[in-house]
């Protein structure tokens, strides 16, 4: 294992006032050596292996979409339900959490296809959250020539727009016209490191140029109070036959008991 001094760690221990109070007003923070980098390497390797059995969610050039890894993968659902990884969302979001779903998402090499700017939120039916967010772990080393992400702090507080096209580079920037000339965080990441970005932060990530795949493993917490609302339709809700207003279920949405500090 790397030194501390080589790779810094954190934890929901050494979580710092200041990073808290920068996620909350920027909408997304980066946090280095969240897991250990022989952990990110054994989950890459999962992550992959994953990616040749299971089916693709998303449609296009752009990524490989793997949703619900904690109920497919054994090595991969610890990851998933990591308690220090939810303690740490819990003490940035404010609110009792639980999961709404997990994701890999995986750029192939040489894929010449941006994801484009958008918020998350839109694409999700919930109903009465007070807050959402995403922990974006990095499976690999990803600098921006392999697909990094880029953030326009502050967008989080743009409310009730529509779902946007990841493919269309205009797309949110014509419902948001404020947003194109708003200052932009780039921020690359070592295999092991985090950002937590606001469910309604508008980012992007560009193409993976290089000659290896961009590993990255998403986990969404979401208000442990939601409720489905009628629409959009989503694949990890559609099977459940469950109704508008309902609650999500403890057994598909599992709860994370607040963690002290």
């Amino acid at each position: 294992m790397t030194s501390s001094t080589e790779h810094p760690r954190t934890s929901p221990g050494t979580l710092t006032e200041e990073q808290v109070a920068r996620y909350r007003h920027d909408g997304f923070v980066h946090l280095p050596g969240v897991v250990s980098r022989p952990d990110a390497a054994r989950w890459a390797k999962a992550a992959l292996a994953a990616r040749e059995r299971l089916a693709d969610h998303h449609s296009g050039a752009t990524f490989t979409q793997l949703l619900q890894l904690w109920r497919h993968d054994e090595e991969l659902r610890e990851l998933t339900l990591d308690p220090g990884l939810a303690a740490i969302a819990t003490r940035l979001a404010g609110v009792p959490l639980r999961l709404w779903h997990d994701q890999l998402l995986i750029k192939e090499p040489h894929n010449g296809a941006a994801t484009e700017f958008h918020q998350d939120q839109p694409y999700w039916p919930h109903v009465g959250s007070r807050h959402a967010l995403s922990a974006w772990v990095a499976l690999v080393d990803v600098p921006a020539e392999r697909g990094c992400m880029t953030f326009i702090p502050g967008s989080q507080r743009l409310t009730g727009l529509r779902a946007q096209d990841l493919t269309d580079q205009d797309d949110l920037l014509n419902l948001a016209p404020e947003l194109r000339f708003r200052p932009r965080v780039t921020v690359p990441l070592r295999a092991g490191d985090c950002t937590f970005h606001d469910s309604r932060l508008a980012h992007t990530a560009t193409p993976n140029h290089t000659d290896d795949p961009r590993v990255a493993h998403v986990v969404i917490y979401v208000d442990a109070d939601t409720r489905l609302a009628p629409e959009p339709a989503h694949p990890v809700t559609e099977p459940l036959g469950l109704a508008p207003g309902d609650r999500l279920p403890d057994a598909h949405f599992p709860r994370f008991e607040a963690t002290r500090r």
